[in-house]
């Protein structure tokens, strides 16, 4: 039996298929995989600077979990907040929160801890919602307020440090090396790389990963935003863990949190968004005059489920370093 020769069409297309194979391929290739370590070494001593590279998911974009020795990516794990913002739960259901941009949000509020949020963004022309993204955030927690923002840039550059923390108006100097750290009563922050890249941790409370990313090239293209070359919109993948929340928790990320809590995420959308942001607005980024405030409630409801487990005056306005936020008493 003959076999018919392909068509010019089908010769094409079988072409285009393994061009794009070895694009992709290629591609990969080229971006070497981040090591990353675990920097806790009186909890995990076994894991201690024990390198592994991230896997092939987030090349970049992982974190060592010490408790497994293994990396994780960082957006996918529950209390993870990256992108448009991209929430994943702590039910592990993934979510979408636009808010609004040079607003501020609260992200979780408890009765002694709240965390709001500082969005930037750009107006789609297309869309009756901005481009947003999570630029800064500001946490309330024993009596300290403390801030972790994205210093604005224009030109991105891996190797130039825009991170900048401050803790009671105060801010932390970390030296340019991963594992420095830096410690006081109220937190611990440690480099888990030399520039960018940041774990926070609060005893008894919560432990937040943090890293500054900018918008590339290639996403501006692929999702139409438009950036251009005097401002990359530098902003924070996060990354939470909380060790002691009530049930009566709220906020856009924290409601997720509560044993009764149902899911508010459009679920017949192709991209599930969760509303009312009106619910979560705040007047600035140490506020807690947000509808679903929490903090300093007097009776709160404990957790079972979230007690004791780990899970996955200031005047402030905009201005580190050409954006962000600074706070003066």
């Amino acid at each position: 039996m003959s076999v018919l020769p392909k068509s010019p069409v089908s010769m094409r297309m079988s072409l285009v298929v393994l061009f794009m194979l070895w694009f992709s391929a290629t591609a990969t290739a080229a971006i070497q995989p981040r090591i990353v370590r675990c920097r806790r070494q009186r909890e995990f001593p076994l894991c201690f600077n024990v390198p592994a590279p991230c896997p092939p998911a987030c090349l970049r974009t992982c974190f060592m979990d010490c408790a497994t020795c293994r990396p994780v990516c960082r957006c996918n794990t529950p209390g993870a907040v990256c992108e448009d913002p991209r929430f994943v739960g702590g039910d592990g259901i993934t979510f979408y929160f636009h808010g609004r941009k040079n607003q501020d949000f609260c992200l979780v509020s408890d009765s002694d801890l709240h965390i709001n949020a500082h969005f930037i963004g750009k107006r789609n022309p297309n869309l009756n919602r901005d481009f947003t993204w999570v630029q800064s955030i500001g946490i309330l927690i024993n009596n300290h307020k403390l801030l972790v923002a994205a210093k604005k840039t224009s030109k991105w550059d891996d190797d130039v440090d825009r991170l900048a923390i401050f803790l009671d108006n105060n801010p932390i100097s970390l030296p340019a090396a991963e594992g420095s750290e830096w410690k006081s009563p109220a937190i611990t922050a440690t480099r888990t790389a030399a520039a960018n890249r940041v774990t926070i941790e609060a005893p008894g409370a919560f432990r937040v990963t943090a890293a500054v990313v900018p918008i590339t090239p290639e996403e501006s293209k692929v999702h139409g935003y438009n950036i251009t070359d005097d401002d990359c919109f530098a902003h924070l993948e996060l990354g939470f863990k909380f060790y002691n929340l009530t049930d009566s928790v709220d906020g856009v990320l924290g409601q997720t949190y509560r044993s009764d809590y149902v899911s508010k995420a459009k679920v017949n959308m192709p991209m599930q968004v969760m509303g009312g942001a009106n619910k979560y607005l705040t007047s600035h980024i140490f506020a807690t005059d947000c509808l679903a405030s929490r903090f300093g409630s007097v009776n709160p409801v404990s957790s079972s489920k979230n007690r004791g487990t780990e899970y996955s005056t200031m005047k402030c306005s905009t201005g580190v370093d050409g954006g962000g936020v600074v706070c003066k008493r």
